[in-house]
């Protein structure tokens, strides 16, 4: 059982370093380009070579054929020896093959045009018209053939090949064929620079990838050292998920300095998840245990005795159903403002017309308070659009507004004010009412927190209404603040940048027209279409009025 288990666990794959891989790649890549580039000066330089060779053939056959042109009674073999040696001694040929061929050679040309014939690797053969050989300058293995015009063709391939060059010898008086010239070129210079040539390629790509290979792990050992320290902060954090360590500014300005950045705000984004989690459930329990103990004291009094006094039972049921809807509150507060906390997951593209949803709470709001004085400053003089969620801007109306109402006791009135510069719009909300201490004025967005706690209580706040709205507010990247004084009233200000992106913006105002064209034709003739979205609903739907925070709760 051991040993098959053994053979059936997968063997780990060889791990190769991304320094060596960069390397690796980066010397192949090197070798290729250099192995392309040295063909391509191989064949280039060689077929110059080859040019070259081919023109000292064709010189070579002009120079006899200049040089024997001038016997218009025919070539012999002295008179052939002493137009291309002249300073040499006819020697007859001994053997018998030697007559058969009519050979005559030499190793020195004194003529100056005879210069090129010279040449070690060339060997000049002259014939008569009938093939016969009249002259030959060095052994040559290629047989006679006869030709009617110059010609140079390559023989053999590799390094047995050939230059054969051959021509027809006129006289130059008389026109007539008086023989034929056979140049052989056996490229003994061109077959020795190629192979000198291949070998410093050869040389020469060696060096070249050794040296992207050193070249290329060191050069990745040093971009990838701020890995190291992306590594160690992993590490850091999979020991400690609360840890402070973070990746250091690596002042690189490159892509790793980029992922370092995504991931030191990754790192401080589930930071803050985890704080909001934690904050949530000690608040929920903080919260909760009071109206808890106090439906359980009550309980435990009905169960006792007092269920069978009638006032005790009343007492006791009304106050359990208080601390129930007040926990309902409560609750549906903190989804409120944990969803408040994570804008940036759902509602990123979302737009609203500022303008128009605005108008609507003045609206509503003056409706179902008939008994306050409510006043609206518009210095808008076309649509405003702003990021952020139709729903949510509602709620941070409905939050500033219901806790205006509360806390005007004596002069009942609110101003509402709307109002843009070059990058924000701005929404207002004044009250003359109570007001909020300097002590307190700091504390008001708090979780939780109530400057009265008593009368706080008793107009249904649980202080979390100012939380929401701050959260709602900068998870839209806006700002929220607060001016107020003591016995004068307050002033809640906050601030949402206008939408500036053309796609954004023309896919927020052709929504706007689109939904405006299907209210007004669904509407009965003679009504005026309302000034929220049709598939939502009036402001009365969302009211908040028992539970709705206070201005003078919250922080």
């Amino acid at each position: 059982m051991t040993n098959h288990a053994e053979a059936e666990m997968p063997q780990q794959r060889q791990r190769w370093s991304l320094k060596w891989k960069w390397a690796l790649g980066t010397a192949i890549g090197t070798a290729l380009l250099f192995i392309c580039f040295s063909i391509l000066v191989y064949k280039s330089f060689t077929n110059l070579l080859l040019r070259q060779e081919q023109r000292d053939v064709a010189s070579a056959i002009t120079t006899v054929q200049q040089s024997l042109r001038t016997e218009s009674k025919g070539l012999t073999i002295k008179s052939v020896a002493a137009k291309l040696q002249p300073e040499a001694s006819v020697e007859p040929a001994d053997s018998m093959t030697e007559r058969k061929h009519g050979a005559l050679q030499s190793k020195i040309f004194s003529d100056s045009e005879l210069t090129a014939l010279s040449r070690t690797n060339l060997a000049v053969t002259v014939y008569d018209p009938h093939g016969t050989t009249l002259y030959i300058s060095r052994k040559d293995a290629h047989e006679f053939q006869k030709s009617t015009k110059r010609e140079v063709d390559l023989t053999g391939r590799g390094h047995d090949a050939e230059l054969v060059g051959r021509s027809p010898i006129y006289a130059a008086a008389t026109h007539k064929l008086i023989g034929y010239a056979q140049i052989t070129d056996s490229l003994t210079d061109y077959h020795n620079t190629t192979y000198n040539l291949i070998w410093i390629f050869v040389v020469m790509t060696m060096i070249a990838i050794f040296g992207a290979t050193l070249l290329g792990y060191c050069l990745a050992a040093f971009l990838l050292r701020p890995m190291r320290k992306i590594r160690q902060t992993i590490n850091a954090v999979n020991a400690d998920p609360q840890t402070d360590s973070r990746v250091p500014d690596l002042k690189r300005n490159d892509e790793l300095s980029d992922l370092a950045v995504l991931f030191n705000d990754m790192l401080d984004q589930m930071q803050r998840y985890i704080t909001q989690q934690q904050q949530f459930v000690e608040d929920v329990s903080h919260e909760l245990r009071t109206p808890v103990a106090i439906i359980q004291g009550h309980m435990e009094l009905l169960n006792r005795w007092g269920k069978d006094d009638p006032q005790v039972l009343s007492e006791s049921l009304a106050a359990s159903l208080s601390e129930t809807k007040r926990m309902q509150s409560l609750v549906q507060e903190m989804l409120d403002l944990s969803r408040a906390e994570q804008l940036e997951i759902n509602f990123s593209h979302e737009t609203t017309d500022v303008q128009k949803l605005v108008t609507q709470a003045f609206n509503d709001f003056k409706m179902i308070h008939p008994d306050f004085r409510f006043t609206f400053d518009d210095d808008v003089k076309k649509p405003v659009y702003a990021q952020i969620y139709r729903n949510h801007l509602e709620q941070i109306l409905i939050i500033l507004l219901d806790n205006a109402v509360k806390y005007s006791t004596k002069r009942k009135e609110i101003h509402l004010s709307l109002s843009t510069d070059i990058r924000y719009v701005e929404v207002a909300v004044q009250d003359f009412g109570e007001g909020i201490s300097k002590d307190n004025l700091d504390r008001v967005f708090n979780r939780f927190y109530r400057v009265d706690k008593a009368r706080s209580r008793d107009k249904g706040g649980n202080g979390l209404g100012l939380s929401i709205a701050q959260r709602l507010v900068e998870g839209y990247h806006g700002k929220i603040s607060v001016e107020s004084v003591v016995g004068q009233g307050s002033i809640f200000r906050f601030h949402l940048p206008i939408l500036r992106d053309p796609e954004l913006l023309a896919a927020a105002e052709s929504e706007t027209d689109k939904v405006e064209k299907i209210a007004k034709s669904e509407l009965p003739a003679g009504i005026k279409p309302a000034t929220y979205d049709q598939d939502e609903q009036p402001l009365d739907d969302h009211e908040h009025d028992d539970d709705a925070p206070n201005a003078k709760q919250h922080h």
